[in-house]
């Protein structure tokens, strides 16, 4: 267990008196880990008219403005990379209740597309993301904090396979992308931040038992909502 989260006046600490909803609950850990695999395990279990689901990687800085070429070597996995103004942004709308229009990115060309999602408030909220921990705004907002504990071996063993399948990447640039930046960043920015988790979720999305004790935990809250 992890030190008490702290508060916000936006945000009241985790309690038995907290409001019904909306929730926010943060799912951080490397790339790679299996986070995406938990959001979407509970997505799927409590339905997405009740939970939605936000990708970090949607706030990616836009890099039009840069020769593409020089887009690839932009390190995507420091803090800089992310746009967390916006995400903010959209954050306080929607946990006011208020819809936002949640911009779509080009992970070929490294560009935000023209595409944009109207996106609607939900009771709760999951935002999943390598470095969702990282900016304490970000982190304030976050009712409950769960991270995706996987080893390194692991992680890169799907980025390898991800990012040659979907994002049309080739082994030797993915393998110098991790060695140079991606485990670095890691080192830096992620690992240190499991210390702000309240659930450590070992071995990613094939951890059921861990998955379904997080179902339950938000089907409670949901429950608070009825």
């Amino acid at each position: 267990m992890s030190e008490t989260p702290p508060s916000t006046p936006d945000r009241p600490g985790w309690s038995d008196e907290r409001p019904a909803g909306p929730y926010l609950i943060g799912i951080c850990g490397g790339s790679g880990s299996g986070k995406t695999l938990v959001a979407y395990s509970v997505q799927n279990a409590l339905g997405d008219d009740k939970v939605l689901l936000i990708e970090q990687d949607s706030y990616y800085r836009d890099l039009a403005h840069i020769p593409l070429e020089e887009r690839h070597n932009v390190n995507f996995d420091h803090p800089s990379a992310f746009d967390n103004d916006l995400l903010l942004d959209h954050l306080h709308v929607l946990l006011s209740g208020k819809a936002v229009r949640m911009p779509e990115y080009d992970y070929m060309h490294h560009t935000r597309s023209d595409r944009v999602r109207d996106i609607l408030p939900r009771t709760v909220i999951l935002l999943e993301g390598i470095l969702v921990f990282e900016d304490q705004r970000v982190r304030d907002l976050m009712d409950i904090r769960v991270y995706v504990d996987t080893e390194a071996d692991v992680r890169l063993a799907r980025r390898i396979r991800r990012d040659i399948a979907a994002r049309g990447r080739e082994l030797r640039m993915v393998l110098e992308q991790w060695e140079n930046q991606v485990r670095p960043m890691h080192d830096q920015f992620v690992e240190p931040f499991k210390r702000y988790a309240e659930v450590i979720i070992p071995q990613g999305g094939m951890n059921t038992v861990a998955v379904d004790m997080l179902v339950t935990k938000v089907r409670a809250l949901l429950g608070r909502h009825a």
